[in-house]
């Protein structure tokens, strides 16, 4: 048996609803205890920007098609490390199904075979025990399988059973994971899609999208009452206004009231002096006045579609969602992209010179197309990109292939820090391959401290953690554990000191007082200041109490 377009496209279909579903289980699994872009919620983000492409292809389609689609939209919608991998994956999957209209057994084991050698490819040191692990281990039982037969369902089956096996094996690759007690979240991510594309290909059908099938059993719409306050749903069609001008020996306005709510809800019916005010969610307007006309005259009177309102909102929101940087013409020679968050942290790289900033980090990894876009409105023939934190490298350097009108670079910053660093040490009289050279080494020049919080139990080390602890980050190593901030903060900045320390920044986030963050630094001067010139610098950067930088 070989596989279709049709079976193919439906595969990765239900592939992406099986890891939507389990997204959660999946980013449980994670086991460093600081708030991070997780795994599952990076890999069903990644999968699910092939799906309208993929949802749109009629029947007749081939597999060749059907797996470019899927690679084109997974590698712009590609999120985290996680995400970009499983977007290789998909890429060298494509690559050997080119020109296909169906595949047999051994076409999609060396397809899938290429995916796994341009993944581990794009790793510079990779880490057994990982998603790189487990999709290899299963290719190569693929790979085995078609020596002996083409049937597509034995070969995926192969696939499946050594991907089970190999990730229970992850915890002997990984001693964090066995500390845990847990396997690998992303090697889960990958066995959770390829067991929902087996799912179609051994004949048991598409896994269904649970929360597509929550949301269309629960429709929840947005509209206001008479308060101003949200409703979620939108029961009656036509909201109703009026005032009545009360005539002589009007009755009793609580039976306008009654009657008021047989026919709708939102009821709001205000007795005042001479006059009568009137609201009502129905989908009887009419009968609506035709009541308010025996308690006298009306006046102001207003009918609105709240369904129409919402769709016309709802469209709105939707393009307003879906606003994207205008592409430019490269007008100058160097040009600059930044990846950050908070106001004052992209304030501090705009003034450095960033031409374009794209709204991330850790938490809320941006996706290749966010980062590309980025890059194409920067007005500049040789762009390069911070993306200040180590989850969003691999994205980032995705876009520099599909940016074909200007050269790409990606610095390798790991922080905000050392993204700063590396524009103070910009010279726009450089030419592009020293101002290269010049910045990549600035990223070593700085030390890195971060203050956040514990998101979850956990032990790193020989240091356990409980879930709302203080986490102090050296260059991106875990060292301080408290429950005092400006312990912490104290402890993370003394550490990076060091004898050719001369300056320190610390740039506070959203969740700390201006008044707290200067009385910290206050503290911090009163052991250090002798010889270390210490800045303050509103950040309102999420997730991190503190970012440190010493100089």
């Amino acid at each position: 048996m070989e596989i279709s377009g049709k079976l193919l496209r439906d595969g990765i279909i239900s592939g992406a609803n099986n890891i939507i579903n389990n997204k959660n289980k999946v980013d449980e699994l994670n086991v460093f205890p600081v708030p991070d872009g997780d795994t599952g919620t990076n890999m069903s983000m990644t999968i699910k920007n092939c799906l309208a492409e993929l949802e749109s292809m009629g029947d007749e389609v081939t597999v060749a098609a059907v797996s470019k689609a899927a690679a084109a939209g997974m590698l712009r919608g590609a999120r985290g490390n996680s995400g970009v991998i499983l977007s290789l994956l998909f890429r060298g999957i494509s690559k050997g199904l080119a020109n296909k209209t169906s595949a047999s057994g051994k076409d999609f084991a060396e397809a899938l075979d290429l995916g796994v050698k341009a993944a581990y490819k794009s790793v510079m040191n990779p880490t057994e025990g990982t998603v790189l692990t487990v999709s290899r281990e299963a290719s190569e039982a693929g790979l085995k399988k078609a020596e002996e037969t083409d049937d597509i369902v034995e070969v995926f089956s192969a696939i499946i059973t050594e991907g089970e096996a190999s990730l229970e094996r992850t915890p002997e690759l990984l001693p964090a994971l066995k500390k845990a007690g847990v396997v690998d979240s992303g090697a889960m991510g990958f066995l959770l899609i390829f067991k929902g594309i087996y799912s179609v290909i051994n004949g048991d059908g598409i896994i269904e999208n649970q929360e597509a099938a929550a949301e269309k059993r629960e429709v929840k719409t947005v509209s206001t009452n008479a308060a101003g306050t949200f409703e979620t749903d939108i029961k009656y069609t036509y909201c109703t206004e009026y005032i009545v001008n009360k005539k002589d020996a009007a009755d009793d306005t609580t039976k306008l009231r009654a009657y008021l709510e047989s026919i709708g809800d939102s009821v709001v019916v205000v007795d005042d002096d001479g006059i009568i005010k009137v609201h009502v969610h129905t989908d009887h307007p009419g009968l609506a006045f035709e009541k308010g006309l025996t308690f006298g005259y009306l006046t102001n009177m207003k009918i609105e579609n709240m369904k129409e309102q919402h769709k016309t909102q709802a469209k709105k929101a939707k393009n307003e969602s879906k606003k994207r940087l205008v592409p430019v013409k490269p007008e100058k020679d160097i040009g600059f992209v930044a990846v950050a968050s908070g106001k004052g942290v992209e304030a501090l790289f705009t003034d450095l010179g960033v031409d374009c900033i794209v709204k991330g980090g850790q938490t809320s990894n941006p996706s290749t197309e966010d980062i590309l876009d980025a890059v194409l409105a920067t007005p500049a023939r040789t762009v390069f990109v911070l993306p200040n934190n180590k989850n969003i490298i691999l994205a980032a350097e995705q876009a520099v292939k599909l940016a074909s009108d200007r050269k790409v670079i990606v610095l390798q910053s790991r922080s905000i820090p050392q993204g700063i660093s590396a524009m103070l040490s910009y010279d726009p009289d450089m030419s592009v391959r020293d101002n290269s050279a010049n910045m990549t080494a600035a990223l070593d020049s700085v030390g890195t401290g971060l203050v956040t919080f514990a998101v979850r139990d956990s032990v790193v080390g020989d240091k356990k953690i409980r879930q709302g602890d203080i986490l102090g980050m050296e260059n991106g190593r875990l060292n301080v554990v408290d429950r005092d901030l400006t312990k912490v903060l104290y402890k993370v900045t003394k550490h990076l000191l060091n004898g050719g320390s001369s300056y320190v920044t610390v740039i506070y986030g959203a969740d700390v007082q201006d008044g707290d963050a200067e009385e910290a630094v206050g503290y911090l001067k009163s052991r250090f200041g002798e010889n270390i010139e210490f800045s303050l610098v509103n950040g309102g950067q999420p997730v991190y109490y503190y970012i440190v930088s010493v100089e």
